[in-house]
């Protein structure tokens, strides 16, 4: 799993960047917030990934701030919200706005993000207005262990493992103190293996 890269800017395009790490080329789609704050083309970069496999295809998503991207892994665990319209949805709203649209339930803002309609609007407070709550909670408390267990996940998720379970046992681990990804994965699937 790839969770971060970092290298030269060798190309944008409002949705999609090539990154260049050693002479490799790594196509990561962006959100539009994402596009208008990078630097231009050959200079350095560096963007926390969701690596999103499938049958098909291996997709990497890129964001510059671990709070975008857990608001996208979030909202990729709704039903019917894949990675694009995830990254669409980004691409409408700024992530504080969203988060707090979430929380507070505010229909008419969500509406107005392209690509959000009435039920999916609905669908998405319903499912996520306490998961959002519990995270800028965490973030408070933990400082910088959320991104790492949105990384953990993440990884899980991956792998294979359930989103619940895997946030249940990574949540009880990264409680116990803050690690290495490498750590608390090795520890998370000894706890799932069980």
């Amino acid at each position: 799993m790839i969770a971060k890269i970092s290298g030269t800017l060798a190309f944008k395009v409002p949705g999609e960047v090539i990154v260049d790490v050693g002479g490799i080329g790594y196509q990561v789609f962006i959100p539009l917030s994402v596009f208008y704050r990078l630097p231009e083309a050959g200079r350095a970069v560096s963007l926390h990934i969701h690596t999103h496999l499938r049958e098909d295809a291996l997709q990497l998503f890129g964001f510059l701030e671990p709070d975008e991207k857990g608001l996208f892994l979030l909202l990729n665990s709704v039903t019917g919200i894949g990675p694009k319209l995830a990254l669409n949805i980004l691409s409408g709203i700024p992530t504080d706005e969203l988060a707090r649209a979430l929380r507070e339930g505010d229909h008419p803002r969500l509406l107005s993000i392209p690509g959000v309609g009435k039920k999916l609007a609905e669908r998405m407070i319903v499912e996520l207005k306490d998961r959002v709550a519990a995270q800028s909670g965490e973030e408070m408390a933990r400082g910088d262990g959320p991104p790492l267990m949105r990384d953990a996940v993440s990884a899980l998720v991956n792998l294979g493992y359930r989103r619940a379970e895997s946030e249940r046992a990574v949540r009880g681990i990264v409680q116990g103190g803050e690690g290495r990804l490498a750590e608390v994965l090795k520890e998370a699937l000894r706890r799932l293996s069980q």
